[in-house]
């Protein structure tokens, strides 16, 4: 034991990594289906071997909790700035007035109970699950005109305050907004989600399975032998079936295989490659003619990419309106991704830039699509990391400069430039994706591992003093904790539904998104039987991240 202990304290990094190993492990572990995850696991992993006394440089914590940011940023720019439009006003102010009562809530519990700054954030960054107000917080109360003493104490009272309000405001808000919140509407939200499905679509549930159904795809060859589809042209033949998409892709003519363009007429003899969904194949395909083997015809690459979508002409339409443009042909959609969440793409869900589409088709067919919609994203193990630190940097550098406004000095820090600079960068991404590339699997090394390591250094210096401010508050803490994680969703239902007279399913996404809460986004969706909800989600997961990280400076200043 005592060759363990000196090891850790020697060398700090051992420390780092077996709090991880260990954080990572109690993250995984469930209770039903309740997990505490990785970030408080770590967290708890770091608070129990910092009882041996282990000090981690702080420089170590900022630099991964930099990275983390402007990570964080660079994720959720392209939707934070598409909320300043004027058709997503009704979500940004539903994100504004729940997060402005989680400050005030906060701050006047904080008051009223004589809890310290530290303490206070604690509570902020707890209840309301965001772990970035920790290292806001912090690093705005080592700004302060305090002994180093005074300072350390207010610094380790964070984690404390935060590990106890965060299972409340995890736990609790996830179970209260699938199941309270529609009754503080008086709605049934599965009711609500068919009939927001039916209005969108047009035509209920039967359209979004249609559409759905894209992603069930065929390739077979036939022979044309009904005499009303011969000698026609290509572009009337795929027309024929209506709303279902249905293309020729290729003909063997004479022995001959031709690509054919819309203006190609079919010929008696042809063997056609039809692309279609799998059950149109099934329940139609002997309506075309004979089904052929013929591996030749059929014998053609097929790619499926994934496109960002940058083309400004785009923006704001329709599933349903591109599904007939010139360069959707031979083209299907296989999922739509918007700000990390898989989106349901029915006929009229509109499409904004920075989306992420994947397209599967023929690979010139494809090819076509990915130049008209925006820039495709191949996957790539190379991170521009110009772009990255030069972030940073910037974020950095406009961090530390300092207003005054109402006699109270605010900062961003050079955390919360890192958070704003990664907005920026990430909306350019969206705008020109020729640069600063961040593939997913090192965007999950910054985020995760980012945060993760942050709150190992966290948990490790806050150990010695954990417990002993843990007696000092911990009832009072999970009371208060259960209170104003509640009071601030329950407020913004209302004014979201009653107010804003918004739809009730994206009043209760929107909450999951303003809450950055996205296991209660997954609860309410199961609850609805629906994904409908994540329509109301990123828009406010992009304004609510920044606000409430912003909140922790601003708390420290009004507890000052």
């Amino acid at each position: 034991m005592n060759y363990l202990t000196h090891a850790l304290r020697e060398h700090q990094e051992l420390a780092i990594f077996l709090t991880l190993a260990i954080g990572f492990l109690v993250g995984r572990v469930k209770i039903g289906s309740f997990s505490l995850g990785t970030v408080v696991g770590t967290l708890l992993a770091g608070v129990a071997i910092g009882q041996l006394n282990i000090q981690v440089p702080a420089v170590v914590r900022y630099v991964f909790f930099d990275l983390f940011l402007f990570t964080t940023g660079y994720k959720v720019g392209p939707q934070f700035f598409r909320g300043l439009k004027k058709d997503a006003l009704p979500q940004v102010a539903l994100t504004v007035v729940l997060c402005v009562i989680c400050l005030l809530a906060a701050f006047t519990a904080a008051k009223f109970l004589g809890y310290d700054m530290g303490t206070a954030a604690g509570l902020l960054a707890g209840a309301f699950t965001e772990s970035t107000v920790i290292g806001t917080a912090g690093d705005a109360i080592g700004r302060l005109a305090l002994s180093d003493a005074d300072k350390t104490s207010l610094t380790n009272n964070i984690p404390v305050a935060y590990a106890v309000t965060y299972l409340v405001g995890t736990g609790f808000i996830v179970w209260f907004l699938p199941n309270v919140g529609p009754k503080l509407m008086g709605v049934n939200l599965k009711e609500e989600a068919r009939k927001l499905q039916a209005k969108i679509s047009g035509s209920g549930s039967a359209q979004a399975e249609a559409m759905s159904a894209f992603m069930r795809l065929a390739v077979r060859a036939y022979r044309i032998t009904r005499s009303d589809l011969l000698n026609r042209s290509v572009a009337e033949l795929e027309s024929r079936p209506g709303e279902a998409r249905v293309f020729i892709s290729r003909i063997r003519r004479d022995g001959k295989i031709i690509e054919p363009d819309p203006d190609t007429v079919v010929r008696e003899g042809d063997i056609v490659a039809v692309l279609t969904r799998s059950e149109l194949h099934m329940a139609h395909g002997a309506e075309i003619g004979v089904e052929v083997s013929d591996t030749g015809l059929l014998d053609f690459p097929v790619e499926m990419l994934d496109v960002v979508i940058t083309n400004k002409s785009l923006e704001g339409k329709s599933i349903a309106e591109l599904a007939v443009m010139d360069f959707a042909r031979g083209v299907f959609l296989k999922k739509l991704t918007r700000t990390g969440q898989t989106m349901p793409f029915l006929p009229e869900t509109r499409v904004e830039r920075g989306d992420l589409v994947t397209l599967i088709g023929s690979e010139k067919d494809v090819e076509r699509a990915a130049r008209s919609l925006g820039y495709p994203d191949r996957k790539t193990v190379m991170t521009d990391m110009i772009f990255v630190g030069a972030g940073i940097f910037l974020g950095g550098m406009l961090g530390l400069l300092t207003i005054v406004v109402g006699g109270l000095p605010l900062t961003l820090t050079a955390s919360g430039g890192a958070l704003i600079m990664g907005l920026v960068f990430g909306w350019l991404r969206a705008v020109r994706p020729t640069f600063g590339r961040i593939p997913e699997s090192a965007m999950w090394v910054f985020d995760t591992v980012g945060l993760t390591v942050f709150m190992a250094c966290v948990g490790l210096a806050a150990g010695p003093s954990f417990f002993s401010g843990l007696q000092k508050s911990g009832l009072s803490l999970v009371l208060v904790g259960l209170i104003i994680a509640v009071l601030p969703h329950a407020v913004a239902i209302l004014f979201g539904r009653y107010v804003l007279k918004m739809n009730p399913v994206i009043v209760l996404g929107a909450c999951s998104g303003a809450g950055t809460i996205t296991a209660a986004l997954r609860a309410i969706q199961e609850e609805a039987q629906s994904e409908l909800p994540a329509l109301g989600y990123t828009v406010p997961y992009a304004i609510g991240n920044i606000l409430l990280t912003a909140w922790g400076p601003v708390l420290v200043a009004m507890m000052s």
